[in-house]
Formats: C-alpha cells, sequence, structure tokens
C-alpha cells in the first residue's frame, strides 16, 4: 500500500513538473524528459485528445459501463499511452476504452505513460498497440494491417516481425477486405465469424457472395456449412460453364438437313444474340472439292 501510495504521489509530482512552462518538455534531450518519458503521470482528462489513427471505430455502451464500474471499483490498472503535441497538450495512442469510461465516471485524471512521437510513429504505434488486443473485430484487424501497408509501407513480411503474426494470418486477414462491404458490416456486428468470411472470399462476385451470406444468417449456418455450400457453388458453376449451350428449334430441326446434304456431320454454334456459326468437315481435297461444287 506504501509503494502504491508512493507511485500515485510521484504521479502528481510529474504532473505539476509538465505544466511548469520553464519546463515544457519537447524532446528527449530536453531538460527533465528521463523524468518523465517512460513514467507514469496523472494527466487531466481534459488535456488529452482523441488519437485520429485510432483503428477502433466501433466502441460497445454497454462494456463501456462495465469497464467503468471495474474503475470505480479498483482504479486504471493499466495506465493509457499518449504522445506529447504541445505545452500541456496530449494525444491518445491506446487506452481509448479507459478514457472514455474513465470519462464516463467525471474522473479528473488518468493515470499514462509519455510518448514523444511525431505521426507516422504515432499512428504504427497505435496501430500495432491495437493489432495485440484481443476485443477487436476481425474487419478492425484488417483494416489495420491495410494502413500499416498504406500509410507506413510496410511490407507483409516486416508487419509479421513487428505484430508477431505469421505472414499467412496477416494475408488472411487482409482477404477479407474483398468482401462485400455488407459483409463486413455483418463480420463487425458479430452476424458471422472470420470462418464465414474466409469461405465466402472464395467467391468473387459480390452479388453472389450476398446470396451466401443471407443464407447463413436465414438457415444458420455453420463455419463447415458454409464451406459446403461454396462448394457446391463452385461446382455448379464449372457445370454450367462446360455445358454446351442449348441450340434454338430453328436450328435444330435442320441440323440433320444440312448433314444430309453435305454428306457430313455439321456442327453449329448460336451465341445468345442468335449470330451463329456453322461448321462443314472435310477429310481431303477431293471432299472439299465435293462439297465446293454442292454449294
Amino acid at each position: 500500500m506504501a509503494k502504491a501510495t508512493q507511485k500515485q504521489a510521484l504521479g502528481r509530482g510529474l504532473s505539476a513538473l509538465l505544466k511548469d512552462p520553464s519546463n515544457d518538455i519537447k524532446s528527449v534531450q530536453d531538460k527533465n524528459a528521463d523524468k518523465v518519458i517512460g513514467n507514469i503521470v496523472e494527466l487531466e482528462l481534459e488535456v488529452i485528445e482523441i488519437n485520429p489513427f485510432q483503428p477502433r471505430t466501433n466502441f460497445n455502451e454497454e462494456t463501456l459501463k462495465e469497464l467503468a464500474s471495474s474503475i470505480r471499483e479498483l482504479g486504471v490498472i493499466q495506465p493509457i499511452t499518449v504522445r506529447k503535441l504541445d505545452f500541456n497538450k496530449y494525444q491518445l495512442v491506446s487506452g481509448e476504452r479507459r478514457f472514455r469510461a474513465s470519462k464516463l465516471l467525471g474522473l479528473p485524471t488518468i493515470p499514462a505513460y509519455i510518448r514523444i512521437a511525431n505521426d507516422q510513429e504515432s499512428l504504427e504505434m497505435a496501430l500495432v498497440e491495437n493489432i495485440q488486443r484481443q476485443d477487436l473485430d476481425p474487419i478492425e484487424i484488417a483494416l489495420s494491417y491495410q494502413r500499416l501497408i498504406d500509410e507506413i509501407q510496410l511490407t507483409q513480411e516486416q508487419m509479421s516481425e513487428r505484430v508477431g503474426k505469421k505472414r499467412s494470418t496477416i494475408a488472411n486477414y487482409l482477404r477479407l477486405l474483398k468482401l462485400d462491404p455488407i459483409i463486413q458490416t455483418g463480420m463487425r456486428d458479430g452476424f458471422l465469424s472470420m470462418g464465414h468470411g474466409r469461405a465466402i472470399i472464395n467467391i468473387e462476385d459480390q452479388s453472389h457472395q450476398l446470396d451466401i451470406y443471407e443464407k447463413i444468417l436465414s438457415d444458420k449456418l455453420s463455419v463447415r456449412d458454409t464451406e459446403s455450400l461454396v462448394k457446391n457453388y463452385h461446382n455448379i458453376s464449372e457445370a454450367k460453364v462446360t455445358a454446351k449451350p442449348e441450340l434454338p428449334n430453328f436450328v435444330k430441326n435442320s441440323v440433320k438437313e444440312f448433314s444430309e446434304y453435305f454428306g457430313q456431320k455439321i456442327s453449329v454454334k448460336v451465341s445468345k444474340n442468335g449470330k451463329g456459326t456453322i461448321s462443314i468437315p472435310f477429310h481431303s481435297e477431293e471432299d472439299f472439292n465435293r462439297i465446293k461444287k454442292l454449294s
């Protein structure tokens, strides 16, 4: 208990140091920077702004209230992380749920680790930190990976090292972004799992993806059922491609007559617009000349 009290007092002391304009710390080389950077500081909630790089966009109100109740009883056990923007002005890097829950309770301050980072470093820290969390939905994780590629220019190999995930795992998340946006929303809202999404993504046509999605919801299909449904879809699609198109009646009724006239089994192909071709085979020059005379 004494250690906790000393730590809390130290945090308040550092907080006072940060409010002194003569000790404004802007880099790790500045005076007293070593006393602040990496230490837990009690910061006023009103001097902290939300991180625009935050990959999480959904915050469940019920779980926030549960967290607030826990904080009321036990306090903020894990400090948030912020970066210094200006004198007595900070921006969240990680811990937005703890920050929001503390605001719900009307707490004046929150324990925080202070970092000094530029925009790109802050984005990378926020994304990597959030990817490690267990409560992000698959689409939020996929979007975080995509932002690391687009905005930090990390390769999948580099991301694998930063977040401690296999490259194949990262690739599987990124593929989810090829799903129809309605299905992505369904995953974010918890109507289907990542396993369902990975099965559906094997269908390129997004209108057909939606057909599968609707069947999953209406029939409450498991991941295995969905995989079987997608497999059947591919089998039917392949059968349609390999099946010969039906010839119209006016062609069917005349094929035999043409074949008898030329003395060869002719073939006819007709497109959907009614246009077509007639092929007459021959077996020798003599046969060709015979057909030529007939025409």
